[in-house]
């Protein structure tokens, strides 16, 4: 795969937490730094996309797990 370099710029605490969770799984920075940016980018999607799915659920009337099972059945 290729990779990109990126600058970032860390608050101490920020900085010295990255560096024990890496020695602490015996990983580089960079690894730890990538895992973390890529879980996050994650759950962002996951929120986007939990809200555009509400927003079309509800506009079907699927408003509760009743009217699911409902519409179902």
């Amino acid at each position: 795969m290729k990779t990109r370099t990126m600058t970032i710029r860390l608050d101490s605490n920020l900085d010295d937490l990255l560096t024990m969770v890496s020695r602490r799984l015996g990983r580089s920075r960079s690894d730890v730094a990538q895992d973390a940016i890529r879980r996050q980018l994650h759950v962002w999607e996951l929120k986007c996309l939990r809200q555009r799915m509400t927003s079309l659920a509800e506009a079907r009337e699927y408003l509760t797990d009743e009217n699911v099972f409902d519409k179902a059945s």
